[in-house]
């Protein structure tokens, strides 16, 4: 089992924030400095040049950077050893539902997981919002064949089936 971790800069309300969801459920931590960040994890970054791929099966943890992306302009991220962006993907939570790309940290790290062979996990992380089992329903197609590729080149190409 991967552990996840979150970065959390409290940019966002308290009281619909999918990672404090997630803390409570005991699915996973919360660092408030990215200092505290572990140097070996797999960082969720959209900026990324790579796509998260089955490839990266054997990460030691995931982390989702769960603030504002002007907070993080000052390329403090950019000097992470595994930093992986997500594939197409749409959202599926009530803010942008059905908007390319605009996934809630929730969404990101159960698209995560799945992609890694975590389907199950995924699916019980998505059960601590109540519009969870609607991410899986809407992204079936796209996650079935993303766990299929060998690497983050073929997933480039899945992708391009989507877009």
């Amino acid at each position: 089992m991967i552990p996840l971790v979150a970065y959390r800069d409290n940019s966002c309300d308290p009281r619909k924030c999918t990672v404090k969801k997630l803390e409570r459920a005991g699915h996973l931590r919360i660092v408030k400095k990215i200092s505290q960040i572990p140097r070996n994890t797999l960082l969720l970054d959209p900026t990324a040049e790579q796509a998260l791929s089955p490839a990266d099966k054997s990460v030691k943890s995931i982390t989702a950077l769960d603030c504002s992306w002007e907070v993080l302009d000052t390329g403090l991220v950019k000097s992470w050893r595994i930093r992986r962006a997500l594939p197409f993907l749409m959202a599926a939570n009530p803010v942008n539902f059905g908007r390319p790309c605009k996934l809630t940290s929730v969404e990101a790290l159960a698209a995560s997981l799945y992609i890694l062979g975590e389907s199950d996990r995924a699916a019980e992380i998505l059960r601590c919002v109540s519009w969870g089992n609607r991410f899986l329903e809407v992204n079936k197609e796209p996650l079935e064949l993303y766990v299929t590729a060998k690497d983050s080149t073929e997933i480039v190409k899945f992708q391009a089936l989507f877009l």
